[in-house]
C-alpha cells in the first residue's frame, strides 16, 4: 500500500531514541551540507508546460534505435558492474558503537574512495544489512571524504547498518574526472559498483543492500534502483527525481538566480548537446523516455521512501510529488513525507526524518534482525 503523509518537525509517534536536530552537537550540525544549492547546475528556464512522463514499458519503443545512448536505462542495465574487493586504507576515529574506515574499491578501472562504517558486536548469521550512501552535490575540488553528512551517517551506523558513503569519481582522492551525474553515466557506475563491492564485503549481507540519497544522490538512488534488482530499499531526501523533461523545463522559476558556486561547463554541456542532436522532448519522446528513470518504475527494485520540505529553494517539491504519484500508478510500495516550511537539507526536521528513514530500513532491509 502506498502512503501519502504530510509532516512537521513535531511527531509524537517517532522513536524518541533517535536524536532530534536540537540534540545534535555543534560539530554534527556544522558537518551537514552547508548550502541549499548543493546539487544545482543551472538548468534552462521554463519554456513550455509538460505533462508528467507516463510509466512506459522499458521494452516498448516506437522506432528501434541501432545503438542505445549511454544514458539510456536499458543500456545501463546491459553494462556490467562487478565492483571489487573493498580495501581498508586507514582506520579512523571510532563512532559510538561502530568502527569507521577510509576505504576504497574499483569502478570502471578507477580507484574510488569512501567512508565505511561497520557495527560493533557479532554480526547476524548472514551479515550486517548495508547501505550505499549517495551524497548531494558538493564541488569536487572542495569535497573531502570525512567532511559533511556526519550526523546522517552516524544515525544510520548507530542503528546497526554498514554504511558506505562513496565519494564518486573525481572527488577528493578518487580517480577519474567529475563530469556530473545528469549527462554522464560515470557516477551511476560508481554507485552500482559500490553495491557489488558491498555484496562481496565479508561482514555485509549480500541480500540486504539498501541505498540512501540526498538531492543529486537521490537522482542516483532512483536511477540505481531501476537498473539493479539487488537494491532492496531506497530512501531519498529532496531528490532530483524528475524526468528529464522536468529537469529541463521545471527546475527553475523564471528569473531565478543562477546557483553559486557555478557548475563547470563540462558538466552542463549535455543539455544543449542533447537538444541539438535529439530534439526537444515533444519532438523525440522515445529518447527522453529512454534516459528518464521515471519511465521504468514498473521494474523498480524495492520500496521507496521520499522526504521533501516545502521551503526547498534548490529542488522543487513537485519532483517528489510527481514521483510518488508515478510509483502509486505503477503499484509500488512507497512513502512520502512533506515537511512544512523546511529547507533543502530538512534542517528543522532532521530528527523526525531520520527516525522515519531508520524505521523504513528496519522494515524493508533489516527484516527479522
Amino acid at each position: 500500500m502506498l502512503i501519502l503523509l504530510a509532516a512537521t518537525a513535531a511527531c509524537s509517534s517517532i522513536n524518541s531514541s533517535v536524536p532530534s536536530s536540537q540534540n545534535l552537537n555543534e560539530t554534527e550540525v556544522m558537518a551537514r551540507p552547508t548550502t541549499s544549492l548543493d546539487e544545482l547546475d543551472p538548468f534552462l528556464p521554463p519554456t513550455t508546460t509538460l505533462s508528467p512522463l507516463p510509466i512506459a514499458s522499458p521494452t516498448a519503443t516506437s522506432s528501434p534505435t541501432p545503438t542505445l545512448h549511454p544514458m539510456n536505462v536499458l543500456a545501463l542495465r546491459q553494462t556490467p558492474y562487478p565492483g571489487s574487493e573493498i580495501v581498508i586504507e586507514d582506520t579512523l576515529e571510532r563512532g559510538a558503537n561502530y568502527s569507521r574506515y577510509y576505504a576504497s574499491y574499483q569502478s570502471e578501472g578507477l580507484k574510488i574512495y569512501g567512508l565505511l562504517t561497520v557495527p560493533d558486536g557479532e554480526a547476524p548469521p548472514t551479515g550486517w544489512p548495508a547501505i550505499v550512501f549517495n551524497h548531494g552535490y558538493i564541488p569536487p575540488d572542495v569535497y573531502r571524504t570525512t567532511e559533511r553528512y556526519i550526523a546522517y551517517v552516524d544515525s544510520l551506523a548507530r542503528s546497526g547498518y554498514i554504511v558506505f558513503r562513496i565519494d564518486y569519481r573525481g572527488h577528493d582522492n578518487s580517480e577519474g574526472e567529475a563530469r556530473g551525474a545528469y549527462g554522464d553515466p560515470g557516477y551511476t557506475a560508481d554507485v552500482l559498483n559500490a553495491v557489488a563491492a558491498l555484496q562481496g564485503f565479508p561482514q555485509a549481507d549480500p541480500g540486504r543492500i539498501g541505498m540512501w540519497g540526498h538531492s543529486l544522490g537521490g537522482y542516483l538512488t532512483l536511477r540505481a534502483m531501476v537498473i539493479d534488482p539487488e537494491i532492496k530499499a531506497g530512501v531519498i531526501w529532496a531528490g532530483v527525481v524528475g524526468s528529464y523533461p522536468d529537469l529541463l523545463y521545471r527546475w527553475r522559476r523564471p528569473g531565478s538566480a543562477p546557483p553559486s558556486p557555478p557548475i563547470p561547463s563540462s558538466a552542463r554541456r549535455w543539455r544543449n548537446d542533447w537538444l541539438e542532436r535529439y530534439g526537444a522532448p515533444d519532438e523525440n519522446p522515445d529518447f527522453w523516455n529512454g534516459v528518464s528513470s521515471n519511465s521504468y518504475l514498473a521494474e523498480i527494485s524495492g520500496p521507496v521512501q521520499l522526504h521533501h520540505g516545502t521551503a526547498d529553494e534548490s529542488v522543487p517539491l513537485e519532483f517528489s510529488e510527481t514521483l510518488y504519484n508515478q510509483l502509486e500508478q505503477a503499484g509500488k510500495t512507497s512513502e512520502y513525507y512533506v515537511y512544512e516550511g523546511d529547507d533543502h537539507n530538512l534542517s528543522q526536521s532532521f530528527g523526525v526524518a531520520m527516525a522515519r528513514t531508520i524505521d523504513f530500513f528496519d522494515q524493508y532491509l533489516k527484516g527479522g534482525d
